[in-house]
């Protein structure tokens, strides 16, 4: 049992730590593609530090959402790190507190109180910015759930350790329609969640354009810190979701021994990487769209995954 609770720690302080460097690598690989110099990779360190030691100013008109969303948005990710298999392909301490669903609820919950939060200052391009979220939110989390039926149906499971091996003993099922389908509806998810290109450009900082920036627009300090570092957190726990239950399930430990898990870290950070150089590709190769087309996009999303679901019951009747 303490053997466990401490390989949940390491896996915790992997997307506590890494978090940050993914962001800077998508910033910088992007920056080469466009023939710029950009910043460092490790510039997502030096905002957070400069942040932290920065004084946080609150609006006395502010209530009590306004000054709990920043710790909800940060711990959040933190527990969904517990229910999926980081670095790990067998269940750890707290991986049966919950399951996918819960961990999109969760997730999900933290974007609703940081509309919240956008709303609750008063300042109009907050609210602005928090309907543009609620919109994004409102047509994704369908996605999520219907993504994760459709996995229900073919792994008998929600449980994603149970997934993730069933994609590594059943081959043919790997490959199947379905689950190509799947594989293309959740990275759509994932662009739309993280606040990506096509969906938002997380390089923009005009008002009035902003989608997910908008939710950290009034904080300051260590708030703004950690709505920062939280929504990196939550966008590196989206790709271990996709890269280690659905897509590559693959260069996990699995053996209990302490230096397995240590060893298992490189093979994540390169599976994280080639991610990365295939999210830079895309942003790259797409334009920003339009706000009234952000719903047709996520729409073929929910479409791909319905089509996923009638594919696999068709299949398996």
């Amino acid at each position: 049992m303490k053997q466990s609770i401490a390989y949940n720690v390491i896996q915790i302080l992997f997307v506590l730590v890494f978090a940050p460097l993914y962001s800077g690598v998508l910033s910088r690989f992007k920056e080469i593609v466009q023939s710029k110099r950009g910043p460092s990779i490790f510039q997502p360190y030096r905002d957070l530090w400069k942040l932290f030691h920065k004084d946080e100013v609150v609006s006395s008109e502010t209530t009590w959402i306004f000054r709990i969303t920043p710790y909800l948005v940060f711990i959040t990710p933190i527990f969904v790190a517990t229910l999926i298999p980081v670095l790990t392909d067998y269940p750890l301490a707290f991986a049966f507190m919950g399951d996918m669903l819960a961990a999109g609820f969760f997730l999900a919950l933290a974007g609703f109180f940081g509309a919240l939060a956008a709303v609750d200052t008063g300042n109009p391009y907050g609210p602005m910015g928090a309907s543009r979220t609620r919109m994004v939110g409102f047509l994704a989390e369908p996605v999520f759930m219907i993504v994760f039926f459709t996995v229900s149906f073919v792994a008998q499971s929600t449980i994603p350790y149970i997934v993730q091996q069933q994609w590594v003993v059943n081959a043919a099922e790997f490959f199947s329609p379905a689950h190509v389908l799947l594989l293309i509806s959740f990275l759509m998810l994932i662009l739309a969640e993280g606040g990506r290109i096509p969906v938002d450009n997380p390089s923009g900082h005009f008002e009035l354009a902003m989608i997910d920036e908008s939710k950290g627009l009034e904080f300051s300090g260590r708030g703004a810190a950690l709505m920062k570092w939280g929504g990196q957190m939550k966008f590196i726990v989206l790709a271990c979701i996709f890269l280690n239950v659905l897509l590559a399930p693959w260069g996990l430990a699995d053996g209990h021994s302490a230096v397995q898990v240590i060893a298992a870290i490189p093979w994540i950070l390169l599976k994280i990487l080639i991610f990365a150089i295939v999210l830079v590709a895309i942003e790259s190769s797409l334009s920003k769209l339009r706000l009234f087309r952000i719903s047709e996009f996520l729409g073929a999303a929910f479409i791909a995954s319905v089509a996923a679901m009638i594919v696999s019951i068709f299949v398996g009747a």
